[in-house]
Order: structure tokens, then C-alpha cells, then sequence
């Protein structure tokens, strides 16, 4: 690729995050904004499926596969040499986003 100024700081931005996200709360405030994100997403793909009631299981398979390839881009981030905080992103959009769909499962017993 060539070296432009926007592949440059599209490289840049994940240490800018960790630098930014150095201080404690800042950490902490980011982590939460990103799992209510997970949770809105997921309880967003809950209601959507309940609503049409046409493709459930695929949505379901769809949320699974989602989440699995989450899984997998951890294991990746944690061998590459990039910022925990990145790994930290994942987790808390892959558990807000398991936990959206479970309190959406949840309403529908």
C-alpha cells in the first residue's frame, strides 16, 4: 500500500488510543461505553429478530459466528505486539454484545 497520510494515521490511531486511555477512569469510561454499545447491538438484533419472526435460528447463527470471530481476533491481538487496550475493546463489545441477546432471550419466556 502506499504511505499516505491516511493509512498512516489509520496505523497510528490504536497507540494513540492506549495513550489516551492510560488514565484509569478514562479507561474505565471507554470499557463501559463500549459494552453498552455490545448491549445495544445485541439487544437491537434481538428485537429485530423477534419482531419478523421470519429467520431466528440464522439470526441466532449470524450473532454466533459473530462473536466466535471475536473470540479468535483476541487470540490474534494478544500475540501480536498491539496494546492490551485493544484486546480489553473486543471483550467488552463480545460481552455486552452475549449480554444483550441473553436479556432479550430472556423477555421472550
Amino acid at each position: 500500500m502506499q504511505k499516505t497520510f491516511l493509512y498512516k494515521s489509520s496505523t497510528k490511531i490504536v497507540d494513540r488510543l492506549a495513550n489516551w486511555a492510560g488514565n484509569p477512569w478514562r479507561r474505565y469510561s471507554l470499557l463501559g461505553i463500549i459494552f453498552l454499545i455490545g448491549f445495544f447491538v445485541g439487544s437491537s438484533l434481538g428485537m429485530i429478530n423477534g419482531v419478523l419472526a421470519l429467520m431466528d435460528p440464522v439470526g441466532a447463527l449470524i450473532a454466533l459466528i459473530f462473536l466466535e470471530i471475536l473470540i479468535k481476533a483476541r487470540f490474534v491481538f494478544l500475540k501480536s505486539k498491539k496494546p492490551i487496550i485493544l484486546v480489553r475493546v473486543f471483550d467488552m463489545f463480545r460481552i455486552g454484545l452475549a449480554y444483550g441477546l441473553v436479556s432479550e432471550g430472556l423477555k421472550l419466556l
